[in-house]
């Protein structure tokens, strides 16, 4: 006898299908913010490290927050939203600038707890959270990356507008995390994996030709470059005036380099393969690469191990061993151990009820417990279906991707 549909078991919920491509992305993205990091050391006496440098902040930073943008909701925030922003922002954020307060007292400096002046690289969960909260807001407005852009610039004119709560670079890198969103309202990749691969390689010399052009004039020009302090503008970090410019044409100066930055990360997507490669599995491991790779370099950049004029191999040495970092921090047994600093569920902070008294919902259904059910009649029992199968819903406790 077949299974009438009243006593049919449902189908567990599937899981969203992971987009190699996207995966690809965030890994190489990530390597190169650690690459970066590594390498500041020796800019200051190297022209080849600083022509490096300044080629991967020319997009390594726009490729990261694009990615950001580009899988975020811009819908009305629901109750599992706005605990995620905790879970996954939030409470790492304070974990992490805890634990570097500390190691600066462990080192000999005082005890200064401020939350509002983030360490090294806790400037990204910061501006993290104000672009996921704002992004709703902005899009409910026609031209969003317009606005978006309009703010960057506008920005870095006020001089109040300082690394306190990382705002400046809040504000300044707007437009990439809006651009990120309206890449994924184009469709782009639903477009990208549908092209033949012959079209996609027509594509690509382009992207490799437009870097390979970056590649030669950063070093011809690498003394003008520092001149003009451009690796201050590429950090978005500060006004016009701090850098040192206070012309009204200054904000001109922004804009080219938001543009470039923008054009630079879709010439890098384009170079993403689209298949599963060696490093996929590690583009899920993103964010335990930026928290923890700080705590491996620190060494190098507080002490004066890389100071001075280096012989010609520590550069390579340095990309080499910043590359080994991130798959390092990318592997399961690392990822188990760090879990609870990085990935915090703090379920005990939550409250228990699931709504406050005037019946606001303050949990996401998945999370709140069975509701009672009200007493049937005997013709309600014979013909409605089951609401859950044994064993509850099977999406219970799952966390959010």
């Amino acid at each position: 006898m077949q299974p009438t549909p009243s006593t049919r078991a449902p189908k567990p919920p599937q899981r969203k299908r992971r987009v190699p491509l996207w995966d690809n992305a965030r890994w190489i993205a990530i390597t190169l913010v650690v690459i970066g990091h590594g390498i500041l050391p020796l800019i200051g006496e190297d022209d080849a490290a600083y022509s490096v440098y300044l080629f991967i902040y020319s997009f390594h930073v726009a490729v990261f927050v694009t990615v950001s943008g580009y899988f975020a909701k811009s819908g009305p925030p629901n109750a599992r939203a706005m605990r995620q922003v905790l879970t996954d922002i939030v409470f790492p954020y304070f974990i992490f600038e805890t634990i570097w307060t500390v190691i600066r007292f462990a080192l000999g400096g005082d005890f200064v707890l401020d939350y509002t002046t983030a360490s090294w690289t806790l400037w990204f969960l910061i501006a993290l959270a104000i672009w996921r909260i704002a992004l709703p807001f902005l899009v409910l407005l026609r031209y969003p990356l317009l606005i978006a852009i309009a703010i960057s610039i506008g920005a870095g004119y006020a001089v109040e507008i300082d690394s306190t709560l990382a705002l400046a670079r809040t504000f300044g890198m707007f437009p990439f995390f809006v651009f990120g969103w309206k890449l994924r309202q184009w469709r782009i990749t639903d477009r990208w994996l549908d092209l033949p691969t012959a079209v996609t390689w027509r594509w690509r010399a382009g992207a490799i030709a437009l870097f390979a052009g970056l590649l030669v004039v950063l070093p011809i020009a690498i003394e003008t470059w520092r001149d003009l302090r451009l690796r201050r503008f590429m950090l978005y970090d500060e006004s016009y005036e701090s850098i040192g410019y206070d012309e009204p044409w200054s904000g001109a100066i922004r804009l080219f380099l938001l543009l470039l930055a923008m054009l630079l990360a879709v010439a890098f997507l384009v170079l993403m393969p689209r298949r599963t490669t060696w490093f996929t599995a590690f583009g899920s491991a993103t964010m335990y690469i930026y928290l923890l790779h700080s705590f491996v370099l620190f060494p190098l950049r507080e002490t004066p191990l890389l100071e001075g004029q280096q012989p010609w191999w520590v550069l390579p040495a340095m990309i080499v061993f910043c590359i080994g970092v991130s798959v390092v921090l990318s592997l399961k047994s690392v990822r188990r151990v760090f879990r609870p600093l990085v990935e915090p569920r703090a379920r005990w902070l939550f409250r228990p009820e699931p709504a406050t008294a005037t019946g606001t919902l303050v949990l996401p259904p998945e999370a709140l417990p069975p509701a009672p059910s009200a007493p049937r009649t005997a013709a309600e029992d014979a013909t409605a279906p089951d609401a859950r199968p044994p064993g509850g819903d099977p999406r219970d406790g799952e966390r959010g991707a």
